[in-house]
């Protein structure tokens, strides 16, 4: 879990360095890179976080610099067409078709965060690094810098191996041989030549080959650092991969030097036996409404208690009622140790989270790669069989629940594996890999 915010001494020898940490997107793209900027601070070292403006409070909140960037795809999240496809998945032919128009529109979208990010290093000439994620190619900054860019994988997929199909997207069996095959569909979403003729024409870099995968490689063909911030627990690794890439656990952020919990929430707790929690994070539907009746129909059948999280909006706020409490947000740090079991939408953060806790999970994935760590947390004996959000009804989430609470064998697991997570301490061994590569 994470450890208490506070600053250290660098160790001896240590040379603090300037990291400009590169993050585009929802709370679960943006918020480890702020949990990585707050261990390197902590030990003595300057990250620079370039965000979408919404995410200064909490940079300010840990005293770690920020730049403000545009928000980019996550624009999308609030246009009609990107809800439907949140609430139906890609059932279909209309949901694939949707789904790759949302490709190209965020591809569009990403050129103005980027040409954000090129101008916040020009004005700090002493970064030694660029850190971001696969999804968002910040190394074409690091490329004109000419200086190391390290890219994190928030999620498994973006390292082709043969041991295991790419994970990034929901696909049909397929054979063994055909494993590497399919991590051409993450790099063919990757292609952006709008991105391309930014770095030559306004970067004034060398252009990349045809199908290269530049988040892995340089332009000199070397291999970059890679940085997944999952747990080897939870998700296959490829011995193969070798020391570029470290898979150092889940980046918890400490809990919040200035957060304390409302009164309301405090005193739900204490009023009664320890509560679900409810939480669809940033899958912003068409359904708020709707998804607020069925959970709480589902809990009123499922004869419990609930904390229900709004977050972007995913659940709409309710009537009143004694057995539920509607929040906006807490730190999940804090709030899921005093629930009984985790409900949610697979996102990675929130996964790693309920884990720590060890907490059981109903999980109910919307999209992307959420498919993934619902069907690992399935297999890894912590949760239920997972409920697609586009097929989810109130008794069906009443009976998860009900399993998720009453079976001994969910929570024993979930207890189980809580050390394991905990033990990793992955922000820091994340911290620790970044800065051999500076050495």
């Amino acid at each position: 879990m994470p450890k208490e915010f506070g600053p250290e001494s660098l160790e001896v020898g240590t040379r603090p360095r300037k990291v400009l940490l590169a993050a585009c997107g929802t709370r679960g793209d943006v918020q480890p890179f702020l949990a990585l900027a707050v261990a390197l601070r902590r030990h003595g070292h300057r990250p620079l976080l370039a965000a979408p403006p919404s995410y200064a409070p909490d940079a300010a909140a840990y005293d770690v610099e920020f730049a403000a960037i545009d928000d980019g795809p996550a624009r999308i999240l609030h246009e009609t067409a990107t809800r439907r496809i949140i609430d139906n998945g890609l059932m279909g032919v209309r949901g694939k078709l949707s789904a790759a128009k949302a490709v190209a529109r965020m591809k569009r979208l990403m050129l103005t965060p980027l040409r954000d990010v090129a101008a916040i290093a020009h004005d700090h000439s002493d970064v030694a690094a660029v850190v971001h994620s696969a999804a968002f190619p910040a190394q074409h900054v690091a490329d004109m810098l000419g200086v190391p860019a390290v890219v994190v994988a928030l999620q498994p997929g973006w390292i082709p191996t043969a041991e295991f199909p790419c994970q990034l997207m929901p696909l049909p069996k397929v054979p063994r041989f055909l494993n590497r095959s399919t991590y051409a569909l993450v790099t063919a979403a990757q292609r952006s030549g709008e991105v391309e003729r930014w770095r030559t024409t306004e970067l004034g870099l060398a252009a990349r080959r045809p199908g290269a995968r530049p988040w892995l490689r340089d332009a000199q063909g070397k291999r970059r650092p890679v940085l997944q911030s999952f747990s080897r627990h939870v998700t296959p690794v490829d011995p193969a991969w070798g020391d570029a890439v470290r898979t150092t656990g889940f980046w918890f952020l400490p809990a919040r030097p200035d957060w304390t919990p409302p009164r309301e929430l405090t005193r739900f707790l204490d009023e009664g036996p320890p509560p679900v929690y409810v939480g669809f994070g940033s899958m912003v539907g068409t359904r708020a409404r709707r998804n607020n009746a069925l959970v709480a129909e589902a809990i009123r059948l499922a004869g419990v208690r609930a904390v229900v999280a709004t977050g972007w909006g995913g659940i709409a706020s309710g009537s009143p009622s004694p057995n539920i409490l509607a929040i906006e947000e807490a730190p999940h740090d804090w709030l899921f140790p005093r629930m009984t079991a985790v409900v949610h939408h697979g996102g990675p953060g929130t996964v790693g989270a309920a884990l720590a806790a060890g907490r059981p999970q109903v999980l109910c994935p919307h999209m992307g790669d959420q498919t993934h760590w619902s069907a690992r947390m399935r297999a890894l004996g912590v949760a239920p069989t997972p409920l697609t959000a586009g097929h989810l009804t109130a008794q069906h989430l009443a009976d998860a629940i009900k399993q998720a609470v009453q079976d001994r064998h969910l929570r024993h697991r979930a207890l189980e594996l809580a050390p394991l997570i905990q033990v990793e301490d992955g922000v820091n061994a994340a911290m620790n890999s970044l800065l051999t590569h500076l050495a």
